[in-house]
Protein backbone atom coordinates (compact mmCIF):
# COMPACT_ATOMS: atom_id res chain seq x y z
CA UNK A 1 0.00 0.00 0.00
CA UNK A 2 1.30 3.40 -1.03
CA UNK A 3 0.84 5.29 2.55
CA UNK A 4 0.90 9.05 1.17
CA UNK A 5 -2.77 10.21 0.16
CA UNK A 6 -2.84 14.10 -1.19
CA UNK A 7 -5.66 15.98 -0.52
CA UNK A 8 -8.40 18.28 -1.63
CA UNK A 9 -9.80 20.04 1.37
CA UNK A 10 -12.43 22.53 2.15
CA UNK A 11 -12.09 26.13 2.38
CA UNK A 12 -14.51 28.28 4.68
CA UNK A 13 -15.47 31.65 4.18
CA UNK A 14 -16.63 33.77 6.90
CA UNK A 15 -16.59 37.29 6.86
CA UNK A 16 -13.20 38.31 9.14
CA UNK A 17 -11.03 35.72 6.63
CA UNK A 18 -8.78 37.65 4.01
CA UNK A 19 -8.77 37.63 0.26
CA UNK A 20 -5.21 37.27 -0.15
CA UNK A 21 -3.47 35.03 2.58
CA UNK A 22 -5.08 31.38 2.10
CA UNK A 23 -5.42 31.75 -1.85
CA UNK A 24 -2.00 32.93 -2.25
CA UNK A 25 -0.77 29.91 -0.38
CA UNK A 26 -2.38 27.74 -2.25
CA UNK A 27 -1.35 29.34 -5.59
CA UNK A 28 -5.19 30.08 -6.29
CA UNK A 29 -6.44 32.96 -7.75
CA UNK A 30 -9.79 35.12 -6.21
CA UNK A 31 -11.61 37.11 -8.35
CA UNK A 32 -14.51 37.17 -6.72
CA UNK A 33 -12.46 38.77 -3.89
CA UNK A 34 -13.48 35.98 -1.46
CA UNK A 35 -12.86 35.84 2.31
CA UNK A 36 -10.90 33.05 2.74
CA UNK A 37 -11.08 32.42 6.41
CA UNK A 38 -9.86 28.35 6.83
CA UNK A 39 -9.25 25.63 5.10
CA UNK A 40 -10.02 22.26 6.67
CA UNK A 41 -7.82 19.21 6.47
CA UNK A 42 -9.92 16.30 8.30
CA UNK A 43 -12.29 14.10 8.98
CA UNK A 44 -14.94 16.90 10.45
CA UNK A 45 -18.74 15.93 8.79
CA UNK A 46 -18.52 19.73 8.43
CA UNK A 47 -15.31 20.26 6.24
CA UNK A 48 -14.14 16.77 5.02
CA UNK A 49 -11.16 16.38 2.96
CA UNK A 50 -11.17 14.15 -0.24
CA UNK A 51 -8.27 12.09 -1.59
CA UNK A 52 -8.23 9.56 -4.74
CA UNK A 53 -8.26 5.99 -4.44
CA UNK A 54 -8.29 3.23 -7.08
CA UNK A 55 -8.91 5.98 -9.45
CA UNK A 56 -11.98 7.39 -7.32
CA UNK A 57 -12.42 10.97 -5.49
CA UNK A 58 -13.88 9.96 -1.85
CA UNK A 59 -13.80 11.02 1.21
CA UNK A 60 -10.63 10.59 3.73
CA UNK A 61 -13.13 9.76 6.44
CA UNK A 62 -14.63 6.85 3.35
CA UNK A 63 -10.77 5.61 3.30
CA UNK A 64 -9.65 5.44 6.28
CA UNK A 65 -12.93 3.74 7.18
CA UNK A 66 -12.00 1.12 5.01
CA UNK A 67 -9.46 -0.56 7.23
CA UNK A 68 -9.40 1.83 10.42
CA UNK A 69 -6.87 -0.15 12.05
CA UNK A 70 -4.51 0.01 8.68
CA UNK A 71 -4.55 3.34 8.31
CA UNK A 72 -5.10 4.54 11.53
CA UNK A 73 -3.12 1.89 13.39
CA UNK A 74 -4.57 -0.50 15.89
CA UNK A 75 -3.67 2.13 19.15
CA UNK A 76 -5.76 4.71 17.20
CA UNK A 77 -8.40 2.81 15.72
CA UNK A 78 -9.65 1.24 19.23
CA UNK A 79 -9.37 4.56 20.89
CA UNK A 80 -11.83 5.78 18.21
CA UNK A 81 -14.00 2.50 18.99
CA UNK A 82 -13.46 1.37 14.93
CA UNK A 83 -14.96 4.56 13.34
CA UNK A 84 -13.30 6.35 9.98
CA UNK A 85 -12.34 9.08 12.55
CA UNK A 86 -8.71 10.95 13.17
CA UNK A 87 -8.85 12.65 16.88
CA UNK A 88 -7.44 16.41 15.60
CA UNK A 89 -8.86 18.76 12.78
CA UNK A 90 -6.18 20.41 10.98
CA UNK A 91 -6.16 24.37 9.38
CA UNK A 92 -5.27 27.22 7.81
CA UNK A 93 -6.78 30.43 9.32
CA UNK A 94 -6.26 33.44 7.99
CA UNK A 95 -7.69 36.33 10.61
CA UNK A 96 -7.87 40.17 8.16
CA UNK A 97 -10.30 41.27 11.02
CA UNK A 98 -10.97 39.92 14.90
CA UNK A 99 -12.64 37.16 15.36
CA UNK A 100 -14.88 36.59 18.47
CA UNK A 101 -13.39 36.62 21.36
CA UNK A 102 -14.41 32.72 22.54
CA UNK A 103 -13.62 29.94 24.36
CA UNK A 104 -13.69 25.81 24.48
CA UNK A 105 -15.50 23.39 26.71
CA UNK A 106 -13.56 20.79 29.02
CA UNK A 107 -14.51 17.02 27.55
CA UNK A 108 -16.89 16.66 30.48
CA UNK A 109 -18.54 19.74 29.18
CA UNK A 110 -19.17 19.06 25.54
CA UNK A 111 -20.42 15.86 26.21
CA UNK A 112 -23.14 17.62 28.73
CA UNK A 113 -23.52 19.83 26.28
CA UNK A 114 -24.20 18.04 23.26
CA UNK A 115 -26.52 15.50 24.83
CA UNK A 116 -28.46 18.61 26.39
CA UNK A 117 -29.25 20.35 23.40
CA UNK A 118 -30.00 16.97 21.51
CA UNK A 119 -32.24 16.37 24.13
CA UNK A 120 -33.68 19.94 23.29
CA UNK A 121 -34.18 18.94 19.92
CA UNK A 122 -31.72 21.51 18.79
CA UNK A 123 -30.91 21.53 15.06
CA UNK A 124 -27.01 20.84 14.69
CA UNK A 125 -26.71 23.60 11.77
CA UNK A 126 -29.03 25.96 14.44
CA UNK A 127 -27.10 29.79 14.62
CA UNK A 128 -27.86 29.22 18.75
CA UNK A 129 -26.28 26.10 19.05
CA UNK A 130 -23.37 26.07 20.79
CA UNK A 131 -22.11 22.35 20.55
CA UNK A 132 -21.54 21.32 17.08
CA UNK A 133 -20.46 17.32 18.17
CA UNK A 134 -19.31 16.04 21.98
CA UNK A 135 -15.72 16.56 21.55
CA UNK A 136 -13.49 18.98 23.30
CA UNK A 137 -11.42 21.57 21.41
CA UNK A 138 -7.67 22.33 22.80
CA UNK A 139 -5.48 23.75 20.35
CA UNK A 140 -2.43 25.63 19.16
CA UNK A 141 -2.07 28.20 16.45
CA UNK A 142 1.25 28.56 14.86
CA UNK A 143 2.25 31.88 12.57
CA UNK A 144 2.65 31.63 9.39
CA UNK A 145 2.72 35.59 9.19
CA UNK A 146 3.33 38.27 12.17
CA UNK A 147 0.05 37.71 14.38
CA UNK A 148 -1.83 39.00 16.87
CA UNK A 149 -4.46 37.28 19.54
CA UNK A 150 -5.57 37.63 22.53
CA UNK A 151 -5.31 35.12 25.44
CA UNK A 152 -6.02 34.38 29.21
CA UNK A 153 -6.94 36.56 31.56
CA UNK A 154 -4.83 39.07 33.30
CA UNK A 155 -3.65 39.52 36.83
CA UNK A 156 -6.19 41.38 38.64
CA UNK A 157 -3.90 44.39 39.52
CA UNK A 158 -2.86 44.67 36.05
CA UNK A 159 -6.84 44.94 35.17
CA UNK A 160 -7.49 46.94 38.04
CA UNK A 161 -5.11 49.69 37.21
CA UNK A 162 -5.90 49.57 32.77
CA UNK A 163 -9.64 50.42 34.05
CA UNK A 164 -8.52 53.01 36.31
CA UNK A 165 -6.56 55.02 33.31
CA UNK A 166 -8.69 54.23 30.65
CA UNK A 167 -10.96 56.49 33.07
CA UNK A 168 -14.87 56.87 33.32
CA UNK A 169 -17.29 57.28 36.69
CA UNK A 170 -19.51 54.70 34.74
CA UNK A 171 -17.06 52.11 34.88
CA UNK A 172 -16.49 52.31 38.61
CA UNK A 173 -18.58 49.67 39.60
CA UNK A 174 -17.29 47.17 37.08
CA UNK A 175 -14.00 47.82 38.65
CA UNK A 176 -14.81 47.46 41.88
CA UNK A 177 -16.46 43.93 41.38
CA UNK A 178 -12.91 42.97 40.80
CA UNK A 179 -12.84 42.49 44.82
CA UNK A 180 -14.94 39.39 44.22
CA UNK A 181 -13.38 38.01 41.63
CA UNK A 182 -12.73 37.46 37.56
CA UNK A 183 -16.53 36.17 37.22
CA UNK A 184 -17.71 39.28 39.24
CA UNK A 185 -15.91 41.40 36.97
CA UNK A 186 -16.62 40.10 33.73
CA UNK A 187 -20.40 39.63 34.66
CA UNK A 188 -20.69 43.31 35.63
CA UNK A 189 -18.85 44.44 32.13
CA UNK A 190 -21.53 42.60 30.16
CA UNK A 191 -24.47 44.16 32.52
CA UNK A 192 -23.64 47.54 31.76
CA UNK A 193 -26.87 49.18 30.48
CA UNK A 194 -27.01 50.03 26.41
CA UNK A 195 -26.58 53.58 26.64
CA UNK A 196 -23.40 53.02 28.85
CA UNK A 197 -22.21 50.32 26.90
CA UNK A 198 -22.26 52.99 23.54
CA UNK A 199 -20.54 55.51 25.66
CA UNK A 200 -17.14 53.12 26.95
CA UNK A 201 -16.96 52.19 23.30
CA UNK A 202 -17.10 55.93 21.93
CA UNK A 203 -14.55 56.60 25.08
CA UNK A 204 -12.29 54.19 23.52
CA UNK A 205 -12.33 55.27 19.86
CA UNK A 206 -12.39 59.04 20.65
CA UNK A 207 -9.60 58.79 23.80
CA UNK A 208 -7.14 56.73 21.73
CA UNK A 209 -4.43 59.28 21.25
CA UNK A 210 -4.63 60.95 24.83
CA UNK A 211 -4.14 57.46 26.28
CA UNK A 212 -1.71 56.89 24.47
CA UNK A 213 0.44 59.99 25.27
CA UNK A 214 -0.50 59.54 28.88
CA UNK A 215 0.48 55.80 29.10
CA UNK A 216 2.70 55.25 26.20
CA UNK A 217 3.53 51.62 28.31
CA UNK A 218 0.15 50.43 27.06
CA UNK A 219 0.10 52.00 23.33
CA UNK A 220 -1.50 48.31 22.08
CA UNK A 221 -3.75 48.17 24.54
CA UNK A 222 -5.56 51.46 23.81
CA UNK A 223 -5.02 50.76 20.14
CA UNK A 224 -6.66 47.76 20.08
CA UNK A 225 -9.34 48.76 21.91
CA UNK A 226 -9.97 51.43 19.96
CA UNK A 227 -10.24 49.17 16.70
CA UNK A 228 -12.65 46.65 18.33
CA UNK A 229 -14.80 49.67 19.40
CA UNK A 230 -15.16 51.60 15.96
CA UNK A 231 -15.98 48.14 14.35
CA UNK A 232 -18.57 47.29 17.26
CA UNK A 233 -19.66 50.48 18.98
CA UNK A 234 -22.02 48.91 21.33
CA UNK A 235 -19.95 46.16 22.33
CA UNK A 236 -18.16 45.37 26.05
CA UNK A 237 -15.83 43.13 24.22
CA UNK A 238 -14.56 46.30 22.69
CA UNK A 239 -12.45 46.61 26.02
CA UNK A 240 -11.47 42.85 26.57
CA UNK A 241 -7.33 43.89 25.75
CA UNK A 242 -7.45 45.57 29.14
CA UNK A 243 -8.79 42.38 30.55
CA UNK A 244 -6.83 39.72 28.33
CA UNK A 245 -2.72 39.39 27.65
CA UNK A 246 -2.20 41.14 24.28
CA UNK A 247 0.18 38.17 22.46
CA UNK A 248 2.42 38.91 19.79
CA UNK A 249 3.89 35.62 16.99
CA UNK A 250 6.79 35.65 14.73
CA UNK A 251 6.77 33.39 12.22
CA UNK A 252 7.18 29.79 13.94
CA UNK A 253 6.21 30.78 17.46
CA UNK A 254 2.73 28.96 18.53
CA UNK A 255 0.36 29.36 21.13
CA UNK A 256 -1.57 26.88 22.44
CA UNK A 257 -5.25 27.27 24.13
CA UNK A 258 -6.43 24.53 26.65
CA UNK A 259 -10.41 24.31 27.68
CA UNK A 260 -11.89 27.26 29.37
CA UNK A 261 -9.00 30.17 28.51
CA UNK A 262 -10.58 33.17 27.03
CA UNK A 263 -9.02 34.47 23.96
CA UNK A 264 -10.02 35.91 20.32
CA UNK A 265 -7.03 35.95 17.16
CA UNK A 266 -6.79 39.68 15.58
CA UNK A 267 -4.85 39.37 12.90
CA UNK A 268 -2.33 37.22 11.11
CA UNK A 269 -2.23 33.56 8.92
CA UNK A 270 -1.60 30.71 10.88
CA UNK A 271 -1.64 27.09 10.96
CA UNK A 272 -4.41 26.02 13.67
CA UNK A 273 -4.66 22.09 15.38
CA UNK A 274 -6.76 21.35 17.92
CA UNK A 275 -8.91 18.24 18.92
CA UNK A 276 -11.50 17.17 16.26
CA UNK A 277 -14.32 19.60 17.46
CA UNK A 278 -16.11 23.35 16.37
CA UNK A 279 -17.37 23.48 19.59
CA UNK A 280 -17.06 27.46 20.24
CA UNK A 281 -18.65 29.55 23.17
CA UNK A 282 -18.77 32.87 22.28
CA UNK A 283 -18.68 36.47 24.14
CA UNK A 284 -18.59 39.43 21.97
CA UNK A 285 -16.94 40.89 19.01
CA UNK A 286 -19.23 38.97 16.46
CA UNK A 287 -22.67 38.90 14.80
CA UNK A 288 -22.90 35.28 15.66
CA UNK A 289 -24.82 34.06 18.68
CA UNK A 290 -23.58 34.96 21.70
CA UNK A 291 -24.53 32.83 25.04
CA UNK A 292 -23.03 34.60 27.97
CA UNK A 293 -24.70 31.72 30.71
CA UNK A 294 -22.52 29.17 28.62
CA UNK A 295 -19.90 30.61 28.30
CA UNK A 296 -19.59 31.33 31.71
CA UNK A 297 -20.17 28.22 33.12
CA UNK A 298 -17.49 26.49 30.95
CA UNK A 299 -14.69 29.51 31.71
CA UNK A 300 -11.67 29.29 33.85
CA UNK A 301 -11.67 32.46 36.08
CA UNK A 302 -8.25 32.51 36.84
CA UNK A 303 -5.66 34.74 35.38
CA UNK A 304 -3.61 32.82 32.95
CA UNK A 305 -0.71 33.77 30.48
CA UNK A 306 0.18 31.16 27.42
CA UNK A 307 4.04 30.67 27.11
CA UNK A 308 4.86 31.39 23.89
CA UNK A 309 6.12 27.73 22.01
CA UNK A 310 9.09 27.31 19.87
CA UNK A 311 9.80 24.27 17.98
CA UNK A 312 12.55 21.33 19.98
CA UNK A 313 13.90 20.21 18.00
CA UNK A 314 10.84 20.34 15.32
CA UNK A 315 8.20 19.27 17.22
CA UNK A 316 6.19 22.05 19.37
CA UNK A 317 6.23 21.08 23.38
CA UNK A 318 2.36 20.79 24.00
CA UNK A 319 1.05 17.87 26.16
CA UNK A 320 -2.14 16.28 24.89
CA UNK A 321 -3.17 13.09 23.50
CA UNK A 322 -5.34 14.19 20.69
CA UNK A 323 -2.83 15.98 18.44
CA UNK A 324 0.73 17.10 18.21
CA UNK A 325 2.75 19.40 15.78
CA UNK A 326 5.78 19.47 14.00
CA UNK A 327 7.80 21.57 11.60
CA UNK A 328 10.40 20.29 9.06
CA UNK A 329 12.93 21.86 6.82
CA UNK A 330 14.24 20.78 3.44
CA UNK A 331 15.30 16.81 4.70
CA UNK A 332 13.93 14.20 7.02
CA UNK A 333 12.73 11.62 8.05
CA UNK A 334 9.26 10.81 9.23
CA UNK A 335 9.44 9.36 12.75
CA UNK A 336 5.71 8.86 14.29
CA UNK A 337 3.72 5.85 14.21
CA UNK A 338 0.33 7.36 14.11
CA UNK A 339 -1.63 8.35 11.20
CA UNK A 340 -1.17 12.21 9.94
CA UNK A 341 -1.75 15.09 7.77
CA UNK A 342 1.37 17.39 6.20
CA UNK A 343 0.89 20.94 4.58
CA UNK A 344 3.79 22.68 2.65
CA UNK A 345 3.64 26.10 3.21
CA UNK A 346 7.32 27.19 1.13
CA UNK A 347 8.89 25.12 -1.13
CA UNK A 348 8.25 21.64 -2.87
CA UNK A 349 8.69 18.34 -0.71
CA UNK A 350 9.68 14.82 -2.18
CA UNK A 351 7.98 12.06 0.25
CA UNK A 352 9.38 9.04 -0.66
CA UNK A 353 8.37 5.87 0.55
CA UNK A 354 10.11 2.54 1.13
CA UNK A 355 13.69 1.66 2.44
CA UNK A 356 16.83 0.72 0.76
CA UNK A 357 15.65 -2.76 -0.09
CA UNK A 358 12.78 -1.73 -1.68
CA UNK A 359 12.82 -2.11 -5.18
CA UNK A 360 9.46 -0.09 -5.37
CA UNK A 361 9.70 2.94 -4.04
CA UNK A 362 7.57 5.30 -4.51
CA UNK A 363 7.90 9.46 -4.03
CA UNK A 364 5.02 11.76 -3.97
CA UNK A 365 5.69 15.52 -5.02
CA UNK A 366 4.14 18.30 -2.84
CA UNK A 367 4.42 21.50 -3.82
CA UNK A 368 3.55 24.96 -1.45
CA UNK A 369 -0.25 25.07 -0.60
CA UNK A 370 -0.34 21.21 -1.27
CA UNK A 371 -1.64 18.32 1.65
CA UNK A 372 -1.20 14.83 2.33
CA UNK A 373 -2.24 12.15 4.60
CA UNK A 374 -0.09 9.54 5.85
CA UNK A 375 -1.11 6.43 7.03
CA UNK A 376 -0.14 4.97 10.50
CA UNK A 377 2.61 2.51 10.28
CA UNK A 378 5.09 4.43 8.55
CA UNK A 379 7.62 5.47 11.13
CA UNK A 380 10.73 5.92 9.50
CA UNK A 381 9.92 4.82 6.60
CA UNK A 382 9.17 8.24 4.88
CA UNK A 383 12.35 10.34 3.85
CA UNK A 384 11.15 14.07 2.88
CA UNK A 385 13.46 15.39 0.36
CA UNK A 386 13.82 19.43 -1.19
CA UNK A 387 13.77 22.78 -0.38
CA UNK A 388 11.04 23.46 1.65
CA UNK A 389 8.78 24.22 4.71
CA UNK A 390 6.42 21.73 6.13
CA UNK A 391 3.93 21.23 9.09
CA UNK A 392 2.79 18.20 10.19
CA UNK A 393 0.06 17.25 12.43
CA UNK A 394 0.52 13.53 14.12
CA UNK A 395 -1.33 11.99 16.95
CA UNK A 396 -0.25 13.35 20.64
CA UNK A 397 1.32 10.67 22.90
CA UNK A 398 0.92 11.29 26.57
Amino acid sequence: MHPVFKLKNQVKHYAWGSPDWIPKLLGEKNPDNKPYAELWMGVHRDGQSQTGCNGKTISLAELIGRDAALYLGKASASAAAGAASLPFLFKLLAADKPLSIQAHPSLEQARAGFERENSAGVPLDAPERNYKDANHKPEIICALTPFKAMAGFRETDEIRALFGAFGMKSLAGVKAALDSGLKAFLQALFALPPEIRRRVCEHAATQERRLCESHPQYRDVWETAASFAERYPSDPAALSPLYLNLIFLEKGEALFLPAGVLHAYIHGLGVELMANSDNVLRGGLTSKCIDLQELFHILTFSAFKPEILHPNPSKYPVTCKEFSLSVMYDQGVWTEDGPAILIVTQGEVGVVSGDEKNSEKTETKLKQGESAFIAAGNAGKLSLNGNFILYIAGIGFV
